[in-house]
């Protein structure tokens, strides 16, 4: 009978952790909503990268990151599931909500391969949950750029969709602008409070937000 080196037991007790611990398809508790305020995300990132997303004959004002399935605190990413990638035409399809077919192709591998649905029903759970959402509409008439505090923005998503309460929405910023509206939602896609750690809204009372072009 051959000795099993203690080396050699501790490579496969690892290897049995990783497996069992690993992230899996259709395991999660609920689900972040992520909205993009896309001027903002223009200036910082797609310019810079001469996005189709940013071109001025676009007016996408706050556009779908994503739905992210969620625990109760942290989340699952890139899983493995047995359902197929979506195709070229499902991610073009999504550009009208999203601004481009490469956000939506990136979504579906780090998180709708997580939820255990098809790749078509989760850009249609996507664009259904996209839709529940009543987006401010007073932000789409700035004219200029304006400094504010991140909790104006919440109260306006606040104002805009009276059933939902502050603890069900995080306002996020990034590099000194508003970045995303990020509302937590039940497997059904109702509005739920969210987890300990989504619950960190942007504190800058001079947040810049910019106008959609």
């Amino acid at each position: 009978m051959h000795r099993i080196t203690l080396s050699v037991l501790l490579s496969l007790t690892l290897a049995c952790t990783a497996l069992a611990g690993g992230d899996r398809a259709g395991a999660f508790d609920h689900y972040v909503l992520a909205l993009t305020w896309s001027p903002n995300w223009c200036a910082l990132t797609g310019d810079a990268r001469d996005a189709e997303q940013c071109d001025p004959h676009h007016v996408y004002g706050w556009t779908l990151h994503g739905l992210w399935p969620q625990w109760r605190r942290g989340y699952p990413s890139w899983c493995d599931t047995a359902q197929r990638p979506p195709t070229r035409a499902m991610t073009a399809e999504m550009t009208d909500i999203m601004g481009s077919a490469g956000l939506a192709w990136h979504q579906w591998k780090k998180h709708g391969s997580c939820t255990g649905l098809s790749a078509r029903d989760y850009f249609a759970l996507s664009r259904a949950a996209y839709a529940t959402v009543h987006r401010p509409a007073v932000l789409r008439k700035l004219r200029r750029a304006v400094k504010l505090p991140a909790s104006v923005v919440e109260d306006a998503f606040l104002k805009a969709n009276p059933d939902w309460e502050p603890d069900m929405l995080t306002i996020t910023c990034k590099n000194g602008h508003i970045q995303e509206a990020r509302l937590c939602l039940s497997r059904g896609l109702e509005p739920i409070t969210c987890g300990r750690d989504m619950i960190r809204d942007c504190a800058l009372t001079d947040a810049l937000l910019l106008p959609i072009r």
